[in-house]
């Protein structure tokens, strides 16, 4: 195990893919021990990994956002969120974390949604007066709130591997989204009292209702999805059908912009990003597999159990190495790796899955932004040309309120349990 265990951190530090990195390691391990026969059996673990009917969920939402944003919904999302704040001192700053708040409610990646606000809305902000390294830093925050607000592809694999209903961690998702949403305003707000930021002109009610009227179509892909989860009409699986279905016709017979000749690309695109999931997912499954033979998850279970039995330092601690791990791996290769790792563990402190679902995911989620390995800080850094130190400069303030909503949602469950209860 323990030239596995070398073997990976290795590979990891070669810059080799996460998936591959974890193919090799089970690969590496096998041989080093012997277990030839283990070698029959690993395109049979491939295959098991993806055997599950709700990652279905993951290329329908998938879909159902290309859809969306070839349909026109981000510039809609925008333009109705300048018309109604707009006009505050700095306006701009705000209408990026709202937009981007609506925006989550349709992607539910927080990398494709970095992507896409960096194009559109940091050359906005610059052209208005605002630092660009700020307006970056803005963006990639504000797109911590992809995987958070449902649909979430996090909650969906964390439901997957779980046993966890992905309708409640869909639910479970909502408060803290909008609570972390509102940190990020409240953080704007407080640096914006010692900037002397722009104000853009106020916005008529005529535009301001003209601008609401055109964005609720896009809106109703959300609402109907909740919706019809709460009431059990459809499960989540089968509700980013229902969003691919709602998304078509809001785009192509409402918006008008949705073209035929855009479904190419729109299917390509979603064929790419899936693929990427899968391999992932799948690799991840078979170096789980590993672990699992070798009894890992037991023995952290015991270590764990040995240094506490109260429930607040073992959230703590499981905290603290969540937020080490996300700075070194991928959020969805470690939150696949460690499902199995930390739920045999849940009932021995008596904490709520969906709870520590969403402790998990969002911790994974701020790992996205933090060095040496943040995806999102390279992705924003290399669309916006802003250096990754001058972005990070400016994202700290973003990070602290994330963990103090992080600590929040630790150790007030009820935040995140409420929905699913009702």
């Amino acid at each position: 195990m323990t030239i596995a265990l070398i073997s990976f951190a290795i590979l990891l530090l070669l810059g080799v893919p996460i998936a591959y990195v974890l193919g090799m390691t089970t690969v590496i391990y096998i041989f080093a021990t012997d277990n030839l026969g283990l070698v029959l059996t690993v395109p049979q673990r491939l295959f098991s990994g993806m055997e599950n009917y709700g990652l279905l969920a993951i290329p329908l939402f998938m879909l159902a956002g290309e859809l969306m944003n070839s349909g026109g919904i981000t510039k809609r999302l925008v333009d109705v969120a300048k018309k109604f704040i707009g006009h505050y001192r700095g306006g701009l700053a705000y209408v990026n974390v709202i937009a981007n708040t609506m925006l989550a409610a349709i992607i539910g990646s927080a990398t494709a949604q970095i992507a896409m606000m960096s194009r559109t809305m940091v050359p906005e902000m610059e052209k208005a007066g605002y630092s660009k390294p700020f307006s970056t830093a803005t963006t990639a925050a504000a797109g911590l709130l992809g995987p958070i607000i449902p649909p979430s592809m996090m909650f969906i694999l964390y439901g997957v591997g779980s046993g966890v209903s992905i309708g409640d961690m869909f639910m479970a998702g909502v408060i803290p989204g909008l609570l972390l949403s509102l940190s990020f305003i409240i953080i704007i707000a407080f640096i914006g009292m010692k900037a002397q930021w722009p104000v853009q002109e106020k916005a008529s009610v005529k535009d301001m209702m003209t601008s609401l009227g055109k964005v609720l179509p896009a809106l109703s892909v959300p609402v109907i999805i909740i919706a019809g989860i709460l009431t059990g009409v459809f499960t989540a699986t089968e509700s980013a059908a229902i969003a691919c279905v709602v998304a078509i016709i809001v785009g192509a017979f409402v918006y008008r912009e949705l073209k035929l000749s855009s479904i190419p690309n729109v299917l390509s695109q979603t064929a790419i990003t899936t693929a990427v999931i899968t391999i992932l997912i799948a690799m991840a499954n078979i170096f789980g597999w590993m672990l699992s033979f070798e009894q890992v998850p037991q023995q952290i279970a015991a270590w764990m159990v040995s240094l506490s039995d109260s429930p607040v330092v073992f959230l703590l601690l499981v905290n603290i190495f969540l937020l080490l791990v996300g700075m070194f791996m991928d959020g969805i290769a470690a939150l696949i790796i460690l499902i199995p790792i930390f739920m045999p563990l849940l009932p021995t402190y008596g904490v709520d899955p969906i709870h520590f679902g969403i402790i998990i995911c969002i911790n994974l989620t701020i790992g996205i932004l933090t060095p040496p390995v943040g995806s999102g800080l390279f992705i924003a850094s290399s669309i916006t040309k802003v250096s990754i130190g001058d972005l990070v400069k400016s994202l700290w303030p973003f990070l602290i309120v994330a963990l103090i909503v992080l600590l929040l949602l630790t150790y007030v469950p009820a935040l995140s349990l409420w929905l699913p209860g009702l």
